[in-house]
């Protein structure tokens, strides 16, 4: 079956960078779209980034451009995320999710699977 799992997460000062991992297993890691969503507390779960099957094919909100990097390895059916110039508003629990097709998305109605969720504390 689908599973995702990441890792990565931890307490970071702010200024500070961390880079998460999603390892994939039970699909074709290679032909899905994939993102990174995050919740943090109080709030509903957020977009961070997304990647189409093209490793250029990116997209991220506004709040993370230029911070933040998504990437994947298909020979490895790994997810990253780079995290750099990291502001205590990027506390957060964060997901990585596989998209149902190939294009990527920012709704959460077009990802079936999601993983257990890593935590990030930027705190001073």
């Amino acid at each position: 079956q689908v599973q995702l799992v990441e890792s990565g997460g931890g307490l970071v000062h702010p200024g500070g960078s961390l880079k998460l991992s999603c390892f994939a297993s039970g699909f074709t890691f290679a032909i899905y779209a994939m993102g990174w969503y995050r919740q943090r507390a109080g709030k509903e779960r957020e977009l961070v980034a997304s990647i189409g099957t093209s490793t250029d094919d990116t997209h991220y909100v506004d709040s993370v451009k230029g911070r933040f990097t998504i990437s994947k390895d298909n020979a490895k059916d790994t997810l990253y995320l780079q995290m750099d110039s990291l502001k205590p508003e990027d506390t957060a629990m964060y997901f990585c999710a596989k998209s149902k097709g190939w294009l990527k998305s920012d709704s959460l109605s077009d990802y079936d699977y999601w993983g257990q969720g890593t935590q990030v504390t930027v705190s001073s």
